[in-house]
């Protein structure tokens, strides 16, 4: 008798867990800015030329500081360039 209930204890325990883990991740998602707005075109330009000068870094700080973008989005619009 006393092993089912340590099952059934371990089992709402789990389940708890993975309850608690989807509204988490829920809740991260709906916080996550959707269509965020491009950036101007003349800071395209100019992300675009640093790049081609090799100037990689630059161009992606250009981008984060014009347009708010975290550095992981900034650097695949450099990298889409």
């Amino acid at each position: 008798m006393g092993n089912s209930t340590g099952g059934l204890i371990a089992l709402t325990f789990v389940v708890t867990v993975a309850v608690i883990f989807l509204i988490i991740m829920a809740v991260r998602l709906t916080r996550r800015p959707r269509n965020r707005p491009s950036p101007r075109q003349d800071v395209v330009d100019q992300a675009r030329e640093l790049k081609a000068l090799g100037k990689i870094q630059e161009a992606v700080f250009l981008v984060r500081g014009e347009t708010g973008m975290s550095h992981r989005a900034a650097t695949r619009l450099v990298n889409r360039l």
